[in-house]
């Protein structure tokens, strides 16, 4: 793992809110959140996209990552100036983040392993915003690479 720098961003996508102490709960959410975002074509829908990585970002938390908190499932913007209706949009500010990639078979939950093992650190997060990058690479899902960023304090 490394610790990059990022600038803020800003993304329109669905959104839900979950919690991690529930993994029946969990998994039923993101499936869901995914399955929707499949099958309405939310892609299409999210005006102004600076790539076709799909973003998903944890935020709102409610204390710490065993705590409720917001995912929204969509792409990175130039703006929000024209969210849809059926959509959210949201800024996060820049920052330090921890980088970690997951790496094999998304079927065989890389990316949920992944987070264990990030919970497991004793890294000073800042629970602004968390999340995974699904890029280029991770388009095969067999034998994909999912970023995952982690905001950490400033030091």
């Amino acid at each position: 793992m490394e610790i990059i720098n990022i600038n803020s961003f800003q993304i329109i996508g669905i959104s839900i809110k979950t919690a991690n102490n529930d993994l029946e709960k969990l998994q039923h959410d993101m499936q869901g959140l995914w399955n929707k975002f499949i099958t309405e074509s939310i892609a299409d829908k999210i005006p102004n996209r600076i790539s076709n990585d799909i973003y998903c970002v944890y935020t709102d938390y409610d204390g710490d990552y065993t705590e409720p908190y917001v995912a929204i499932l969509g792409f990175k913007v130039e703006n929000l100036d024209n969210i849809p209706s059926e959509l959210s949009g949201k800024s996060f500010a820049g920052g330090n983040y921890i980088k970690k990639v997951a790496k094999g078979n998304l079927f065989n939950g890389i990316v949920y392993d992944a987070w264990k093992e990030i919970w497991a650190l004793d890294i000073p997060r800042a629970y602004h915003a968390d999340f995974e990058i699904y890029g280029e690479k991770a388009g095969n899902p067999e034998n994909a690479e999912v970023e995952i960023l982690v905001g950490v304090e400033e030091t």
